[in-house]
């Protein structure tokens, strides 16, 4: 296990193999992504994640931030993952809005304890879009793993993993992107 402490950053713990719970939001939390934005950076999740052989389970971006679920192959390759997303993502953001500012704020991450907990933030994730009030049905977000789910597990069983777990509805990520 390895640790990245700075003073203007929150820690990071690398472990390998762990399922991790990550976030990360646009600077000063402007709504920057567009469409297209959002498409490119589900695209940038499934090919650095894949590069770093690390599984990507499940993912949600939003207007101005994003959650992912994963596990790692090599924790200490958290900081380069999310380092190449960021700067690809950022290149075109900045391209689209004609800005040439700072465009990503840190990055959070959570080691997953348990079963628990993965599917607390699993429902937490999957609920995002409704959460901000983008939508009223998941099925209207485009840029969630919601389908994949929907698909994989049914709406009976889905329903169900969020009855179970509702404690995603009082989940605190103060300090974080919400």
């Amino acid at each position: 296990m390895n640790i990245s402490r700075h003073v203007n950053h929150p820690t990071h713990i690398y472990i390998d193999n762990t399922n991790y719970f990550i976030s990360a939001a646009i600077f000063e939390h402007k709504k920057l992504l567009s469409d297209n934005l959002k498409s490119l950076l589900v695209k940038l999740f499934h090919e650095v994640f894949a590069e770093y052989e690390w599984s990507l389970d499940a993912w949600v971006v939003l207007d101005n931030h994003y959650h992912l679920l994963c596990k790692s192959k090599r924790g200490k390759d958290m900081s380069r993952i999310i380092a190449k997303i960021h700067n690809q993502s950022a290149q075109a953001i900045k391209a689209e809005h004609s800005i040439n500012t700072k465009v990503w704020a840190n990055y959070w991450d959570y080691c997953l304890r348990n079963d628990k907990e993965y599917h607390v933030r699993l429902c937490y994730l999957l609920n995002n879009p409704y959460k901000h009030g983008y939508v009223s049905d998941l099925h209207d977000w485009e840029w969630s793993s919601f389908h994949k789910y929907y698909e994989d597990l049914g709406g009976k069983q889905l329903r169900k993993q969020f009855h179970e777990h509702s404690d995603y509805r009082n989940l605190d990520l103060e300090g974080t992107v919400d």
